[in-house]
């Protein structure tokens, strides 16, 4: 795989958890968190990989709030909670999920599936987080599980047509 390649691939798992899926992430937003199970004990070789991959995917751009406002200088403690700021574009508008809420409430199997049959409103781009290995999703999963307090569900997302609260970003129309 080529570099390029990598950094689509990685480009891919950040828009998806930056946006989330209006049906997985919300649905697993909206949900009780999960009772706690015999989920296999991650080492930290698992949880660092996880966070890596967080990283180099970008997933805090989207999915925590003022991430890039802040150059990046958010503490680790406020990551992946969610954002309200909106993308509007002809799918409506979508919304970055609190990806803590939703690893909660999913057992790790139930989330190597999710990113893997994933398929949601622009602008994450799922096709891509289609494509990751399962160790690699699983890597994800621990470190996100591990970060603490789960926090709020993040907004949900609006139909086409229906004008959003601000803020929010207006995403160009596709080209005819």
């Amino acid at each position: 795989m080529t570099m390029q390649q990598k950094r689509q691939v990685l480009a891919g798992l950040a828009m998806i958890l930056a946006v989330g899926a209006p049906g997985a992430a919300n649905a697993a937003e909206s949900g009780a968190a999960k009772a706690p199970g015999k989920e296999p004990t991650a080492s930290r070789d698992v949880i660092d990989r996880g966070r890596y991959l967080l990283n180099v995917g970008n997933c805090n751009d989207c999915h925590t709030a003022n991430f890039p406002e802040r150059s990046g200088n958010v503490p680790e403690s406020e990551w992946l909670q969610g954002n309200p700021l909106g993308f509007r574009g002809p799918w409506g508008t979508t919304y970055a999920s609190n990806l803590r809420l939703t690893a909660s409430r999913m057992s790790e199997g139930e989330w190597v599936k999710t990113l893997k049959t994933l398929k949601t409103r622009p602008p994450m781009p799922w096709f891509n987080l289609n494509q990751w290995k399962e160790a690699d999703s699983k890597a994800l999963y621990h470190y996100i599980k591990q970060l603490g307090p789960v926090g709020a569900a993040a907004k949900t997302p609006l139909p086409p047509g229906q004008e959003p609260q601000p803020p929010f970003i207006q995403w160009p129309a596709p080209p005819k």
